[in-house]
C-alpha cells in the first residue's frame, strides 16, 4: 500500500489508458512503430487499472500494425558466482546450479523488470525469445522475427532480438527509467568487451541441464556518459507520460552513436 500511496501523491488526477495514450502520441509514438519499452510503473503516477492499463495504452499507441517489445530478463538464472544483488554464499552455488528449474518461456517470471514488463510477458499473444538470461517479449507483426533464433552465446548481440530491433528501425521508449538494453548491442559492435563463462538451467533434448557457455562481459557502468551525450545531440524526444519523464529515441541512431563512442574510448 505504501507504493500506491506514493503514486497517488505524485499525480494531480488518476492516469488512465486514454490519458496515457494521449501522452504517448504527444511524445511521438505512432501507429506502426516497433517499440522497445522500459517502464517504471511507480513513476507513471496512480493509474486506473495499473500495469494492464499501461500495456493497453502502449498497444493502442502502436496499433495493430505496430510491434511492442519489452525485456524479460531473468538474472536469477545466471551463474551464481557473479551475483551481487544480493550475493549468495559460495557453499550455495552447487545447489543453485543443480536445483534451479530450467528456463521456460511460458512459465519463468521476469526478475527486476517491473510490473509493466511482467504483465506484458503473460499477455495473450505475446511471444518470448528462448534465452535463459536475456529474453525479450514481443507482440505484433514482427514479434516472431524479433524473438526467433536467440542464440545462447550471443544474448544481446548480433543473434539476438536487439539486433533485430536495430534491423527493424525500432524505437526505444523509456518511461520513468534510464534503462536501455539496446546499448548492449553497441558493446558488441564496438569490440570493447571480452568474454566470460556463464551458465544457466535449460532443457536440452528434453532434460534439464546446467549449461555452461561463453557470453560477452556486459557492463552497463559505462552507459551514463553516452546516454547523456546522445540526448545532447538532439536525437532524443523528451516529454511526460503520466507523471513520468519519458524519452523516445531511434535504436539505430543510439547503437551507432554508442558503438563509435565506445570505440573511441570515451567511456
Amino acid at each position: 500500500m505504501a507504493g500506491e500511496t506514493g503514486s497517488i501523491g505524485s499525480a494531480d488526477a488518476p492516469r488512465t489508458r486514454r490519458s496515457l495514450l494521449g501522452d504517448l502520441e504527444a511524445l511521438g509514438v505512432q501507429p506502426g512503430m516497433t517499440l522497445m519499452v522500459h517502464a517504471s510503473m511507480k513513476s507513471l503516477g496512480w493509474v486506473a487499472g495499473g500495469s494492464v492499463a499501461v500495456v493497453l495504452a502502449l498497444l493502442d499507441a502502436v496499433g495493430p500494425e505496430g510491434t511492442l517489445a519489452m525485456p524479460a530478463f531473468t538474472g536469477d538464472l545466471t551463474e551464481p558466482s557473479y551475483w551481487q544483488r544480493p550475493p549468495v554464499p559460495e557453499s550455495w552455488w552447487p545447489m543453485i546450479r543443480a536445483e534451479t528449474p530450467a528456463f521456460d518461456p511460458a512459465l519463468t517470471p521476469t526478475r527486476m523488470m517491473g510490473r509493466v514488463a511482467e504483465s506484458f510477458r503473460s499477455w495473450p499473444g505475446t511471444l518470448r525469445s528462448d534465452h535463459p538470461h536475456s529474453s525479450v517479449c514481443a507482440r505484433g507483426p514482427l514479434a516472431r522475427t524479433l524473438t526467433d533464433r536467440h542464440r545462447l552465446e550471443d544474448s544481446m548481440g548480433e543473434h539476438s532480438p536487439f539486433a533485430r530491433l536495430y534491423d527493424a528501425g525500432a524505437f526505444v521508449l523509456q518511461l520513468g527509467t534510464d534503462r536501455n538494453s539496446s546499448l548492449h548491442l553497441a558493446e558488441h559492435r564496438s569490440g570493447m568487451r571480452g568474454r566470460v563463462t556463464q551458465g544457466a538451467p535449460i532443457l536440452e533434448d528434453g532434460e534439464r541441464v546446467w549449461k555452461v557457455f561463453e557470453d560477452l562481459a556486459y557492463d552497463d557502468d559505462s552507459f551514463p556518459p553516452v546516454k547523456a551525450a546522445f540526448e545532447a545531440s538532439g536525437a532524443v524526444r523528451v516529454g511526460q507520460v503520466g507523471s513520468a519523464v519519458a524519452r523516445l529515441m531511434p535504436v539505430r541512431g543510439l547503437v551507432d552513436f554508442a558503438a563509435e563512442w565506445f570505440r573511441e574510448g570515451k567511456e
